[in-house]
């Protein structure tokens, strides 16, 4: 009879695994419009949710809007009221711009930014870019000319300053 050999077992040691973290998905798309971002914050239920929701989805263009809208030194160069302009009816993300694209023209505005144009030029350059963006994107654009995105958008100064300390408030005209 053939005994089999006994073979030594090595003593495992147990290691309590730490449960992993579920990946949370994410509120909004990669590279959101402003106009999402807003709602997304609107619908948070409390100023702290707000404030997260403002700081993770911050870009130039959000803070470019939310300066000129809350800032009371930045005047602007665009009469108040409606804007007589056609709505780009494309579908989102197809046949028209964004604001994270014309944030860098929104200058051309506001005093200080480029006084060398003539109020003609300046309004009909308006009227385009407002043409050229999706209308959810060119109705924050009319609000923020106003300072009126309070109305629409559930967002207030204090939680956007709280949000962005490294703003500085004024003196920008």
């Amino acid at each position: 009879m053939t005994q089999t050999p006994k073979t030594k077992r090595k003593s495992s040691t147990v290691v309590a695994k730490t449960p992993r973290k579920k990946a949370v998905k994410p509120a909004l798309p990669p590279n959101p419009f402003v106009h999402e971002i807003l709602e997304f914050v609107g619908k948070q239920k409390s100023k702290v949710a707000k404030v997260e929701a403002l700081k993770e989805y911050r870009n130039d263009a959000l803070v470019s809007i939310l300066i000129w809208n809350f800032d009371e030194t930045v005047l602007s160069l665009i009469p108040e009221g409606d804007v007589p302009f056609t709505p780009n009816e494309s579908p989102l993300g197809t046949d028209h711009t964004s604001l994270r694209r014309e944030a860098k023209n929104l200058y051309h505005f506001v005093k200080g930014g480029n006084d060398t144009l003539n109020g003609i030029r300046r309004e009909t350059m308006f009227i385009q870019m407002l043409e050229g963006l999706h209308p959810d994107e060119a109705r924050i654009v009319i609000l923020t000319k106003d300072k009126k995105l309070s109305e629409e958008y559930a967002v207030t100064y204090e939680q956007v300053k709280e949000a962005y300390p490294d703003i500085n408030w004024g003196g920008r005209s």
